[in-house]
C-alpha cells in the first residue's frame, strides 16, 4: 500500500512537472542589461512590468541609510537595538535576541551579504522611527529617482500584494548607488562575513565565479520567484544584468551571467536610456506555483539557502538563458565546449573571499557614539531563553502526563474495589471458600 501512495505521489510530480514546464518556457520574465556609466539599454525584456522585488528591496534601504548618513543626520558608528518586533522575523535572519545592539555600518554588510531581514528592521525602526516611517522616506527618496513602478512597505521585502517594483526601477535605483555613494561600492561586493567563529557567505552566485562581477545583491520570495541584480565591470565598462522570476537560484544566476557576456561581446546594442522605459500599472504576477509548487522544497519567505543548496542539472542551466544548443551527438561527446559561460557556473567550486569582519555593539576597544533609544522598553527586552522555554513546556507535559496517568490508576483502583465488593460471596460459601 505503501509502495503505490509513493509511486502515485511521484506520478503526480511528474505531470505537475509536465505542465509547469510549457509555461515556464513561455514566460517573458522581465530582463534588463544596462550601462552604469552612461544609462544606455543593452538589452531589455518586460523591463517596466511590475514585480515583487523580495529582499532587492535592501537595495532601496541601504540607499536610505546612506542618504541619510551624507546628509549628517546619522554615521556608520550610530548604534541601533534589536527590536521584539525585528527579532520574530521570518528568515534570513541573524537570530539576534531583543536587546542587541548593533552599529549602523555592521547592520548595512549583514543586510548585503546574509540578507538579513531582522537587521533590515533594525535599521528601518532607528533611522525612521518606525517601519512604517522608514517606509515613508523609502518611498520619498524612490519617488526622486523616478521609480514610479514602486512602493515599498517594508525595508526588507517579505511578502507583502502592496510592496512591488520593476527591473526599470531597480535599474535608476542602482545607478543612483553607484553615482551618489562611490567610496560605499565595496559595500555591494562582500564575499564573506566572519562573525565570531561564523562564516557568511554571500548568496551571489556570480561573485568569485563570473570574470569582472563586482556585485550587488540577490532576493527570494515565492511570490517573487529567484531575483538578482548582477554588476560586472570589464575594461572600464561598468555593466548590469536585473533578472526577475527564475524558477530557481541556477538558472538565475546563469540567465544573469549569460546577459552580461552577450553585452561585453557586443552582441546587445545600445536601444534607449532607461528614464525612456514606459510606465506600466500591471499588478505583478504571484511566481508560487513556478518557485515553490510541489515540485519545489523553498520556504515562504526571503531564505534563500535551502534554495541554494539545490544540486543543478543540465536542464536548468540551458534552460536560463534560452542560449542552449540544441542536443547532438556533438554536444553530447564535449559538453564543457558548448556550454553558456551562465551555466559553466553551476560547476565552478565554491570561491574563497577574504572575509570581512562583523560584531555586534561598537568597535571592539571603542565606546558607543550616542545612546540608542527606544519608544518602549518592553520592546527591546529578551525573549525567554529558548532552552527555559522548552524546559518549562516539557515540565508542563511531564506534570500534566503524570497527573493523568495518576487519575487513571485512581479510577481504575476504584473500578476494581466496587466490582470485588459487589461480587463477593455471602453465607456459607463464602465461609468455606475462606
Amino acid at each position: 500500500m505503501q509502495k503505490s501512495k509513493r509511486w502515485v505521489s511521484t506520478i503526480a510530480a511528474a505531470l505537475t512537472a509536465a505542465t509547469l514546464l510549457p509555461l515556464l518556457s513561455a514566460r517573458a520574465n522581465p530582463e534588463l542589461v544596462f550601462d552604469v556609466n552612461s544609462g544606455d539599454i543593452l538589452y531589455q525584456q518586460e523591463a517596466a512590468k511590475p514585480w515583487y522585488p523580495a529582499s532587492l528591496t535592501k537595495l532601496m534601504t541601504v540607499y536610505v541609510a546612506l542618504k541619510l548618513v551624507k546628509d549628517g543626520k546619522f554615521s556608520f558608528d550610530s548604534p541601533f537595538i534589536v527590536t521584539r518586533r525585528a527579532a520574530v522575523m521570518q528568515p534570513a535572519k541573524m537570530g539576534f535576541a531583543p536587546g542587541t545592539v548593533l552599529t549602523l555600518g555592521n547592520a548595512l554588510k549583514f543586510l548585503m551579504v546574509k540578507s538579513a531581514n531582522d537587521v533590515a528592521v533594525t535599521v528601518a525602526e532607528g533611522m525612521g522611527g518606525s517601519v512604517e516611517g522608514f517606509a515613508a522616506l523609502m518611498n520619498h527618496y524612490a519617488a526622486k529617482l523616478g521609480m514610479a513602478e514602486s512602493h515599498f512597505v517594508t525595508p526588507n521585502g517579505l511578502p507583502d500584494p502592496r510592496h512591488v517594483a520593476s527591473a526599470r526601477d531597480l535599474a535608476l535605483l542602482a545607478t543612483a548607488l553607484y553615482r551618489e555613494f562611490p567610496e560605499e561600492a565595496g559595500l555591494f561586493s562582500i564575499g564573506e562575513l566572519q562573525f565570531g567563529n561564523k562564516y557568511i557567505h554571500t548568496f551571489n552566485g556570480l561573485l568569485g565565479r563570473y570574470p569582472g562581477a563586482d556585485g550587488m545583491k540577490t532576493g527570494f520570495t515565492c511570490a517573487a520567484g529567484f531575483n538578482i541584480v548582477a554588476g560586472a565591470t570589464r575594461q572600464g565598462r561598468h555593466l548590469i544584468a536585473i533578472v526577475l522570476g527564475q524558477q530557481n537560484v541556477k538558472e538565475r544566476n546563469a540567465t544573469a551571467a549569460d546577459l552580461l557576456e552577450a553585452a561585453f561581446d557586443g552582441k546587445d546594442k545600445g536601444s534607449g536610456h532607461i528614464q525612456d522605459l514606459p510606465v506600466l500599472a500591471d499588478a505583478p504576477p504571484d511566481m508560487h506555483q513556478f518557485a515553490c509548487g510541489p515540485h519545489r522544497h523553498s520556504s515562504e519567505a526571503g531564505d534563500e539557502t535551502e534554495a541554494a543548496a539545490t544540486p543543478a542539472t543540465a536542464s536548468d542551466s540551458e534552460a536560463a538563458s534560452g542560449r542552449a544548443l540544441p542536443a547532438t551527438s556533438a554536444t553530447a561527446a564535449a559538453p564543457q565546449e558548448q556550454e553558456t559561460i551562465g551555466a559553466q557556473l553551476a560547476h565552478m567550486p565554491k570561491p574563497e573571499f577574504t572575509p570581512v569582519p562583523v560584531y555586534i555593539g561598537q568597535a571592539p576597544g571603542k565606546e558607543l557614539a550616542v545612546t540608542p533609544v527606544v519608544a518602549n522598553a518592553i520592546d527591546i527586552t529578551p525573549f525567554p531563553p529558548r532552552h527555559a522555554r522548552r524546559v518549562a513546556r516539557n515540565h508542563h507535559m511531564r506534570v500534566v502526563h503524570h497527573g493523568a496517568v495518576k487519575a487513571k490508576k485512581a479510577v481504575q483502583k476504584h473500578k476494581v474495589n466496587t466490582k470485588t465488593t459487589s461480587k463477593r460471596p455471602q453465607g456459607k460459601k463464602a465461609k468455606s471458600r475462606s
